[in-house]
């Protein structure tokens, strides 16, 4: 993620901030621009952007922003809709009461930094209003006495249980399944890795290599996880596989691999944003000059290169003030493969998005001449 700054004072803010510490300027992310800027009341209920690049035009806060204060997004003053893109994607949110709010906001904010890193890739999702089929929409639910709710994926529709947003919960959770990493952004990762595989994978050139390397996605599903929970884990996973979970099948191995790809591009993204390097006292340890946005690195192994110098530095850091590692994991060979497989995927999507944006702005050049 880039870093962000005040227009009015140039304090440096971050993505969820939603005024400046520094002079009190009220801020807002604008998705369209990648931007975080700051506003000025006209008086009317719009505000007016500080934001040199909109010369002074106009905005209206989201709704979830304004009434609600779960959200930090805005939009033109003249769109049509009062919810923001991310929003719009959420379809059910649970009884307001006790924690509930608290829950509901801590879910926004994860779902708003998948968000970000999707349109940083250019894949950002059409919301199921728009697009019944294809299109991608989120509930938030509570366990009721007589139904518990199952964190998952249908057919575009990501649910996930408001009990994750309590950080107790999850850390109890983790220790009962064994995990090293369990967070929020890390549950949209994941769950967002199921959405796009039917999106990009599946009907497509990319199907079989697919198959190549994380297995075929046919097996039954139902009876791949039934073994997973009852024999659990191959006692070699760790070879192949970058979590336990991911070996109980292939398309759960594509939604761990997934989520952990886009964990990896956006604090690449992050370094390379705030001017992040390692430069070591002793040849031969981790180094680390990044110079281009991850998308951009000049190959696959450079990135990963990358990668493991940064979270070296960040599981030291942590050590340093008595926190476990950001970064618990060891990657073997074949999970390198799997990721350099998702670059792959990835890369050829955005590549042609950027050779399309070309090709409309030429048109629209080619128009007004």
């Amino acid at each position: 993620m880039k870093t962000f700054h005040c227009d009015k004072c140039g304090q440096q803010v971050f993505f969820e901030n939603v005024r400046c510490e520094s002079c009190g300027g009220m801020l807002g992310y604008q998705p369209e621009q990648r931007a975080v800027s700051t506003f000025e009341p006209t008086g009317n209920g719009l505000w007016r952007s500080l934001n040199p690049a909109n010369k002074g035009a106009l905005y209206k806060q989201c709704v979830n922003y304004s009434r609600e204060g779960v959200c930090n997004w805005m939009l033109p003053a003249v769109a049509s809709d009062d919810l923001c893109a991310s929003c719009q994607l959420t379809l059910t949110i649970p009884v307001l009461s006790d924690k509930n709010r608290l829950y509901w906001g801590r879910l926004e904010a994860a779902k708003r930094r998948l968000l970000y890193s999707l349109w940083e890739i250019k894949l950002q999702p059409t919301s199921k209003f728009k697009a019944p089929d294809t299109g991608l929409a989120f509930e938030f639910l509570q366990d009721m006495p007589s139904k518990r709710v199952m964190t998952g994926h249908d057919n575009g529709l990501i649910t996930l249980n408001i009990a994750e947003a309590d950080p107790a919960f999850r850390e109890k959770t983790r220790e009962q399944m064994h995990e090293p990493y369990r967070t929020l952004l890390g549950h949209f990762r994941h769950e967002s890795g199921h959405y796009y595989f039917d999106r990009l994978i599946v009907n497509s050139q990319w199907i079989e290599p697919f198959r190549a390397l994380f297995g075929d996605e046919r097996q039954d599903y139902g009876d791949s996880l039934n073994r997973h929970y009852h024999d659990g884990p191959p006692a070699d996973w760790d070879q192949r596989f970058i979590s336990s979970y991911a070996s109980s099948h292939p398309w759960e191995d594509w939604a761990e691999t997934w989520a952990h790809y886009l964990h990896m591009i956006d604090t690449i993204d992050t370094a390379f944003s705030c001017g992040m390097t390692l430069r070591p006292r002793k040849p031969g340890e981790p180094e680390l000059v990044i110079e281009e946005q991850p998308l951009r690195i000049a190959s696959f192994e450079e990135l990963m290169a990358d990668w493991f110098a940064l979270a070296y530095v960040l599981n030291s850091l942590n050590r340093s003030v008595g926190m476990p590692d950001p970064y618990p994991f060891a990657l073997s060979s074949p999970v390198i493969e799997k990721l350099g497989f998702i670059h792959g995927v990835i890369l050829n999507y955005y590549r042609g998005q950027q050779v399309m944006s070309n090709e409309e702005l030429q048109a629209e050049d080619r128009i007004a001449i």
